[in-house]
């Protein structure tokens, strides 16, 4: 996701792809990352807030469950990892936020059928 004004100014990568395409092939990255207690993907579960690609340069901006979750250098190091392993993408940074807070709610129509959240 990008911000309206970054809408449409879509740069070129080394390999030739545009950033739309890149952030795409993010995302479905992302969709492979899990958080070890949880059994679904972080995109799903509502971590990822967004994620914004320039010109080879990848930045991730994504939550915890909570702010005390031990596991959150292993889950940001996933994510790096598998952003960093895409060809398009010399650069990658990912960023824990607080705000918003996580809330069980931001858990996608999916993801709550799959955890059995939904009746």
């Amino acid at each position: 996701m990008d911000s309206p004004a970054n809408q449409g100014q879509e740069g070129k990568t080394p390999g030739g792809d545009t950033d739309r395409h890149v952030e795409e092939l993010i995302w479905a990255e992302l969709r492979q990352c899990f958080d070890p207690e949880i059994p679904l993907n972080i995109v799903d579960l509502g971590l990822v807030y967004s994620v914004a690609v320039k010109a080879g340069e990848a930045h991730v901006k994504m939550t915890l469950t909570s702010p005390g979750c031990h596991l959150g250098g292993q889950i940001a190091g996933s994510v790096q990892e598998r952003i960093l392993a895409l060809e398009e993408i010399e650069e990658a940074n990912v960023e824990l936020v607080w705000d918003p807070p996580w809330h069980q709610s931001m858990i996608s129509e999916a993801g709550r059928k799959t955890l059995g959240l939904d009746a």
